[in-house]
C-alpha cells in the first residue's frame, strides 16, 4: 500500500507543475479566429458571439480577435491557418463546411492545407440548408425548378451555394442557372433584392433568419427544399419537401446523403495540426461550456442566432466517416459538384 501511495504522490507531484503551466498560459494571451466569410454575415455573426464569451471559459481568461478572410471555399482562410509558424493553440479558423470535405474532391497538392488532418474545436450548430426563391419568381415550390430556369447566387467554387445548386442540376435534372463569384451571402441577398438574381441554394435557413427576417416574415422569399437528410422541423410541419427525396436512382441518393452529412459540420471551428494536444482539448471544453453558457444563449436570441453545438469529437469521427466514403461515390460526387451552365 505504501509502494502504491508512493507512486500515486509522485504521479501528482510530475503532474501537478504540468497542469499549472497549462492553466496559466493564455493569461496575458490572445487568441485569433480567422472567418473564412466577410464581415457580417452569419460565419461572422457566430465567431464574434464565441469570442465575446469563451474567454470566461479558458484558464488565463484570454481575449480573442476577429478577421476576415474570404474566398475559395474556405480554402484561403485553411491555408493560412495551415501556413502559420508557431502552433501553440492561439489560432484557429471557422469555416465552411466543404472546406473540411474538399480532400475527397480537390487534388490535395492544389490546397495549402490537408482536410483530413484538421484538429477540430466544436461547431456552434448544425444547418439545414436550403434552396430560395423570389415570390415574384413564378417558382411556387421545387418541382417548379425541374421544368423552369432559376437563377441564383453564389459564391466562388467550394461554397455550398455554387455545389448545392450544381449538384441538384446533376442528379436530378434541376434546372438551376448559377451566378458566382459574390464574395459571401451577405451580397448574394443584397443581388436578389435589387432583382440581379432570383433566388440562393445552399444558404441555411438560420442564415436567412439572421440577415433578412422580415424576408420570412413579409413573403418576399419561399422556401424551395430542404437540402438536408432530416429536414427542419419547423420547415417539414409546412411540408417544404427535401431534395434528396427527388433522387430516382440508388447511386444519386448516395451521393446526396455523402454531401449533405457535410451539414452536420454547420459552424466549424477549427485548428492546424501540430498543436499541443492539451491545448486543443482545452479548448474543446471551454467551447462546448460557453455554448451552453446562459449569457452566451442570450445573447444569441437577441442577435436570431441559434445554438445546436456539436462537440469537436463528432466532428472527428464524422470526418473519419466520410474520408472513408467509397471512391466511385466520391468521384461520382465530385462531378456532380461541378457546375457546368446550360447555356
Amino acid at each position: 500500500m505504501n509502494r502504491l501511495f508512493r507512486a500515486f504522490f509522485l504521479l501528482v507531484l510530475v503532474a501537478a507543475p504540468a497542469r499549472a503551466q497549462e492553466d496559466s498560459f493564455y493569461r496575458g494571451k490572445q487568441i485569433s479566429i480567422v472567418v473564412a466569410s466577410t464581415p457580417g454575415g452569419g460565419y461572422d455573426n457566430y465567431a464574434r458571439l464565441l469570442a465575446r464569451h469563451m474567454g470566461r471559459f479558458i484558464p488565463g481568461n484570454p481575449s480573442f480577435a476577429i478577421s476576415n478572410m474570404s474566398g475559395a471555399g474556405g480554402n484561403l482562410a485553411a491555408g493560412h491557418l495551415f501556413s502559420l509558424p508557431v502552433k501553440d493553440a492561439t489560432a484557429m479558423a471557422l469555416v465552411l463546411p466543404g472546406t473540411i470535405a474538399a480532400g475527397l474532391y480537390i487534388d490535395r497538392d492544389k490546397l495549402r492545407h490537408d482536410p483530413a488532418k484538421f484538429e477540430f474545436v466544436g461547431s456552434a450548430n448544425s444547418e439545414v440548408d436550403m434552396c430560395w426563391a423570389r415570390a415574384d419568381s413564378g417558382h411556387a415550390g421545387f418541382a417548379d425548378v425541374m421544368t423552369k430556369e432559376l437563377v441564383v447566387g453564389a459564391s466562388a467554387d467550394g461554397g455550398a451555394t455554387r455545389e448545392q445548386p450544381a449538384m441538384l442540376n446533376a442528379l436530378l435534372g434541376a434546372r438551376f442557372r448559377v451566378v458566382s463569384g459574390y464574395p459571401g451571402t451577405r451580397e448574394i441577398l443584397m443581388a436578389i433584392e435589387k432583382g440581379e438574381v432570383s433566388g440562393v441554394c445552399g444558404l441555411s435557413y438560420s442564415a436567412m433568419l439572421l440577415q433578412q427576417p422580415r424576408w420570412l416574415d413579409n413573403g418576399f422569399i419561399r422556401m424551395l427544399s430542404q437540402n438536408h437528410l432530416r429536414g427542419l422541423p419547423k420547415a417539414n410541419a409546412l411540408g417544404v419537401p427535401k431534395s434528396i427525396d427527388f433522387a430516382t436512382t440508388p447511386e444519386a441518393r448516395a451521393v446526396m446523403e455523402l454531401v449533405y452529412a457535410q451539414q452536420v459540420f454547420g459552424r466549424p471551428f477549427v485548428m492546424a495540426p501540430g498543436n499541443p494536444p492539451a491545448r486543443v482539448e482545452l479548448l474543446r471544453e471551454a467551447f462546448m461550456r460557453a455554448l451552453a453558457d446562459p449569457d452566451l444563449v442570450a445573447d444569441a436570441t437577441k442577435l436570431k442566432l441559434e445554438v445546436n453545438p456539436v462537440s469537436g469529437e463528432e466532428l472527428r469521427a464524422l470526418a473519419r466517416r466520410i474520408y472513408a466514403t467509397p471512391p466511385d461515390v466520391v468521384r461520382r460526387a465530385t462531378e456532380a459538384l461541378a457546375y457546368t451552365s446550360t447555356k
